[in-house]
């Protein structure tokens, strides 16, 4: 059961009801599906890295 209070500016979600396994899956299943995005951005981190390095570099 999802209780959510509404008005013009949003809404609150105040309480949610959920089974500790299926909380437990749906927690895995985040931690899975968070370690390529966290690999896409260490890559996009080390291009700009090698980027502003290059580009300090020409200056000396």
């Amino acid at each position: 059961m999802v209780l959510v209070k509404g008005n013009k500016s949003g809404i609150v979600i105040t309480d949610i009801q959920m089974q500790f396994m299926s909380m437990v899956e749906f927690m895995v299943k985040a931690v899975l599906a968070a370690i390529p995005a966290l690999l896409i951005l260490a890559v996009i981190g080390f291009v700009v890295t090698l980027i502003f390095s290059a580009m300090l570099r020409i200056g000396h």
